[in-house]
């Protein structure tokens, strides 16, 4: 009898099991072949019913008068007309649009240097992520509110009028508080785009006697491209779409100085009697939804053509 041989015999073993594993692999994938319309399709109605339907029902609303979803009569395009003549409504848009600049800078430029900061070598990193991501956990409504508090006891102080009553000091109040809310957010995105990055890269340019800014700008930012384009759309997104906060934070006071189109659009909509209202804040919303689509697409093919390909 030939000896026992403890490698042949394991070489068997991993085989069988590879083998069976294969076997099963194939089996499973079968399954999800024959039987994937039961998963998908809770889903997908889910979704149908949550955003399609409403969305097809909301243009149509955009061309009637109502008061009721029942209650809908056809006028045509007199809805948009009016939308487009509204100041009020250009001056939102004009005012969400500094908001949104200011804030998309501000918000991505502090949490990638933050980022940078937490991707080092110094102690403590994973207490100061915790510290400032905490912010976003907080609800809209709520953090609007708190700064509300804070910030009309610090301009109290220094003799200057309340956010309500002063244009620009609301607009500097959410610019502080979106990015209060946001920085770190963003930043847990920077540090895992920073995190990916080959090290062989790093290793190269400090071979070839890189400086840290040239690191930075030559190796550190294009590899993280694909981390700045979420972080952008988020930021851009959001500072477009803001309306608790706004809310909150001014309530688009001074006599609507401080008003942002989501706000405009509420204001529009529930906080003016007659048929007519409801349909005219139903186009400002189509025309708002087609705003952030095309400014976001704008943007994604903007940064994804910048982005490094693996």
């Amino acid at each position: 009898m030939p000896p026992f041989n403890n490698k042949n015999a394991h070489i068997t073993l991993m085989a069988i099991c590879n083998e069976s594993i294969d076997l099963r692999r194939k089996e499973m994938e079968k399954a999800v072949k024959k039987y994937w319309p039961i998963f998908v399709l809770p889903t997908v109605a889910a979704f149908a019913i949550g955003f399609i339907y409403p969305f097809i029902q909301g243009v149509y609303l955009s061309f009637c008068k109502f008061s009721t979803i029942k209650k809908a009569k056809f006028v045509g395009l007199a809805n948009y007309q009016y939308a487009l003549t509204d100041e009020s409504f250009y001056h939102s848009f004009g005012y969400t649009l500094a908001f949104a600049v200011v804030s998309v800078v501000l918000i991505n430029v502090i949490a990638f240097m933050l980022a940078l900061a937490l991707t080092s070598k110094i102690k403590g990193k994973d207490i100061y992520r915790t510290v400032f991501f905490m912010p976003n956990l907080i609800g809209g409504i709520v953090l609007g509110y708190i700064w509300k508090t804070l910030l009309d006891c610090f301009l109290s102080l220094i003799g200057q009028p309340l956010l309500a009553l002063n244009e620009t000091w609301g607009f500097v109040g959410l610019v502080i508080l979106m990015c209060w809310q946001q920085i770190g957010y963003m930043m847990i995105i920077y540090i895992a785009g920073l995190q990916a990055i080959d090290t062989a890269y790093l290793e190269a340019a400090m071979i070839d006697g890189a400086t840290k800014l040239q690191t930075l700008f030559r190796v550190k930012i294009p590899n993280v491209m694909s981390s700045i384009t979420i972080c952008l759309f988020l930021t851009l997104t959001n500072g477009f779409k803001l309306f608790d906060q706004n809310l909150a934070l001014t309530g688009g006071e001074p006599a609507h100085k401080s008003e942002m189109l989501a706000l405009n659009i509420y204001d529009t909509f529930y906080a003016r009697s007659g048929k007519q209202w409801k349909g005219y804040g139903q186009a400002k919303a189509v025309i708002f939804c087609i705003l952030v689509i095309v400014i976001s697409l704008i943007q994604l093919r903007a940064t994804k053509s910048k982005e490094v390909q693996a």
